[in-house]
């Protein structure tokens, strides 16, 4: 006897495409890969996880056990930087900026706020390629990382992903490289 199922037809290249789409966002969502492909593809970057305040995004400090203080966005979560920026420019961009989320500013105009022992003259913004904002910290694009479940954690720091090293960054802006 044949299950109702058997009687169906399902395109072939339905089955591709869904199978290489999931393994295109597995590809994106590696852990301590020590690939050196930059990706530059466009697309919708998420959301920051830096809540806006009346003028901006607010980024404060706290410390992260291992590695001292250091930047965090207004939920605690840890905030780091992209060694292939070079403190000019934005370079973590599509599929990079699923798994490192930047921390953009709301609006045109707006400007990041200072909290706990960050410094407002060292708090600027660039120009993200994908549209709007990304908040600087002394010249550094600041992001999140999507591994990061929880306030307090620093799963990024020092992982070799989408083309180059992740680290976080002191109040004083200094770019922290040791292991926690």
């Amino acid at each position: 006897m044949q299950s109702r199922f058997a009687s169906r037809r399902f395109p072939r290249s339905g089955v591709v495409i869904a199978s290489s789409l999931a393994l295109a966002a597995l590809a994106g969502c590696g852990g301590s890969s020590s690939s050196s492909s930059s990706s530059t593809t466009s697309a919708a970057s998420p959301a920051s996880s830096a809540a806006p305040t009346a003028s901006g995004v607010k980024v404060s400090s706290a410390t992260v056990s291992g590695l001292g203080t250091v930047l965090v966005d207004s939920k605690g979560h840890t905030l780091y930087i992209f060694e292939p920026d070079k403190k000019t420019k934005v370079t973590c961009v599509g599929s990079c900026a699923v798994v490192w989320p930047p921390v953009k500013l709301s609006a045109a105009g707006t400007t990041p706020q200072a909290g706990g022992e960050v410094k407002t003259a060292l708090l600027s913004s660039a120009t993200d390629p994908e549209g709007g904002s990304v908040v600087t910290y002394a010249g550094w694009p600041l992001y999140t990382y999507a591994g990061d479940s929880s306030a307090g954690t620093a799963s990024g720091q020092g992982l070799n992903t989408n083309g180059g090293l992740w680290y976080v960054i002191s109040p004083a802006g200094q770019v922290i490289t040791k292991a926690p």
